[in-house]
């Protein structure tokens, strides 16, 4: 990987990503697999509450099984990563994946679609995710010069950004017309797309020089060792954990308490989640400009820190114009979720050395994404306690307050992210 790039100014002298055929199909293969999660994240809640009657409880633990595999394989997938050519390992992890998604359909049309057999869905896609992103995270680097990856990224979380737009409003679209387990098979087709686009790219993948053998807890633990070394990076994981402990939380209730308390079909739910998600393209496009007005590091830390209390308005959410008050909150914390990870995850991918990136994203994420099943348990067992809505306002008001551990941080009073080797 080429050395980090310096200023933002800097970053606009860099060909653009887009003009590469190779990044386009990476591009158009990671929006196609984005817009099959976004259907499926709908559609899995929507399956679990239509179709089988689940409680809230047993929905939250459908996002806790997707996001437990962090926690489960999450360090020993990094020094994986780190030992195997990433996109062999990312077309493998699309492929098994059709294959899982696949089988819930199936199953629905036979009869046999159960709870238990959603949870493993839910599970084997979540394994497959850490192993997909955690290669995705190195193999950008690899195939682009240091000063693209903002830009890159932007482009990414942008068509990230619009397949969360088009996901919740095609999934119910689907419901009303065919099914909600039409979402799944939707899934498995981008799935498809997205290992075919990648099969497609010619570009080699920079490889550093492979590393001596060595037992995999020393290279976990290497990994380890560089994020709790560094206090931006322990800083932003941390923030990670805490604040999806919370978001997460209360995202996992957001389909029961829209069709079950404020009484709206599921087309009108998908509606209203495709509306917030346009805050996520609003993100990207606006990343850029202002780390250039307001500086790298004072951008990520006031976009995560003040995304937080706009949460705030949605237990207040009713039918009628409190709807409206809704989706603008709403966008505006996905906006700011989302440019605070454009910023956070390009930053990264220049200031750790390519032969330990993998491990290092992955002990970050491990941390990151340890709240996410927590949070979604933690949901559950609120709403079964207090009541949805309840939960709703303990778990805003939580994430509301997250936001503290930037504010009060190393990077409080910085205009940039440091470079690589700078003391901070």
């Amino acid at each position: 990987m080429a050395a980090p790039g310096g200023t933002t100014e800097q970053e606009g002298s860099a060909v653009a990503p887009a003009s590469s055929r190779d990044f386009r199909l990476v591009w158009a293969g990671t929006s196609a697999g984005r817009l099959g999660d976004s259907v499926a994240s709908f559609a899995a809640p929507l399956v679990a509450v239509t179709v089988l009657d689940a409680s809230a409880f047993v929905v939250t633990l459908l996002t806790a099984a997707a996001w437990l595999p962090w926690l489960l394989v999450g360090l020993p997938a990094g020094a994986w990563v780190d030992r195997l050519p990433r996109r062999p390992m990312m077309i493998g992890c699309d492929l098994v994946s059709v294959a899982v998604v696949a089988s819930v359909p199936i199953a629905a049309a036979t009869g046999a679609l159960t709870i238990p057999h959603l949870l493993a869905a839910a599970l084997a896609i979540g394994t497959t995710t850490v192993l997909f992103q955690t290669a995705w995270a190195g193999y950008l680097p690899a195939v682009l010069d240091s000063r693209q990856l903002v830009p890159a990224n932007a482009l990414l979380y942008g068509s990230e950004s619009a397949a969360r737009v088009a996901g919740p409003g095609l999934a119910g679209l689907l419901a009303g017309a065919v099914g909600a387990v039409a979402g799944y098979a939707l899934q498995a087709v981008t799935f498809l797309v997205s290992a075919t686009c990648l099969a497609l790219v010619r570009t080699p993948e920079r490889r550093p020089p492979p590393p001596p053998k060595r037992h995999l807890r020393r290279e976990i633990a290497e990994g380890i060792r560089f994020v709790a070394g560094d206090r931006v990076l322990l800083n932003l994981a941390s923030h990670g954990a805490v604040s999806n402990l919370f978001l997460t939380g209360y995202q996992a209730l957001l389909v029961v308490f829209l069709i079950r308390q404020v009484g709206l079909t599921e087309a009108t739910v998908g509606l209203l989640l495709t509306l917030t998600a346009l805050g996520g393209i609003a993100g990207a496009m606006l990343a850029q400009p202002l780390m250039r007005w307001l500086g790298e590091a004072r951008t990520l830390v006031l976009t995560k820190s003040l995304a937080g209390p706009f949460a705030l308005a949605v237990p207040l959410t009713e039918q009628g114009w409190r709807l409206v008050l809704f989706v603008a909150a709403s966008t505006l914390v996905v906006l700011g979720i989302t440019a605070g990870n454009v910023i956070s995850g390009s930053f990264r991918q220049r200031y750790v050395p390519g032969e330990i990136l993998g491990r290092v994203t992955t002990s970050i994420q491990t941390l990151n994404y340890a709240g996410i099943p927590l949070g979604a348990v933690l949901a559950g067992a609120l709403a079964t306690a207090i009541g949805t809505r309840s939960a709703l306002w303990a778990l805003t008001v939580a994430y509301a307050a997250t936001g503290l551990i930037l504010l009060l941080g190393p990077l409080r009073g910085r205009r940039d992210l440091p470079t690589r080797g700078a003391a901070v």
